[in-house]
């Protein structure tokens, strides 16, 4: 591995400590505390779900099974179309969702907190333009 892929694994490592710290002080694990940032930004489809999570529609099932079981989300049929399914979040599951961003949005900015304003924006530039490059799922 080069410098630049060391350094990615490395960063990828500090950022998913952190995530998974943060879940674990809302009691949820990371994959549950990904689908209400999901959620977060919208009621989705449960393909779509899992076309995010990178699973099978299938494999969702237990994963929303457990958030409903805990009241943080539902699942409902799409009006018009007896085969789609949308989730939302609980009124319990966007306080939770907003409790845990606010925090894992804290302990990620600690990360970049040292660097210039130059070098930040470098970093966030850089950051979008591998993102974009890779459709936001590479």
């Amino acid at each position: 591995m080069n410098d630049v892929a060391i350094g990615l694994v490395q960063l990828t490592g500090l950022v998913q400590g952190r995530y998974a710290r943060v879940s674990q002080r809302h009691d949820l694990t990371p994959v549950q505390a990904k689908l209400l940032c999901v959620l977060l930004e919208g009621p989705r489809g449960m393909a779509e779900l899992a076309g995010v999570f990178g699973v099978e529609k299938a494999a969702l099932t237990g994963l929303m099974d457990r958030a409903e079981k805990r009241g943080l989300a539902r699942r409902a049929q799409v009006p018009g179309d007896r085969r789609a399914v949308a989730v939302t979040l609980t009124d319990e599951g966007r306080r939770a969702a907003t409790a845990f961003y606010e925090e894992i949005h804290a302990e990620l900015e600690e990360l970049v907190a040292s660097l210039t304003p130059e070098g930040r924006t470098h970093f966030e530039q850089a950051m979008a333009e591998i993102i974009e490059r890779c459709g936001g799922g590479c």
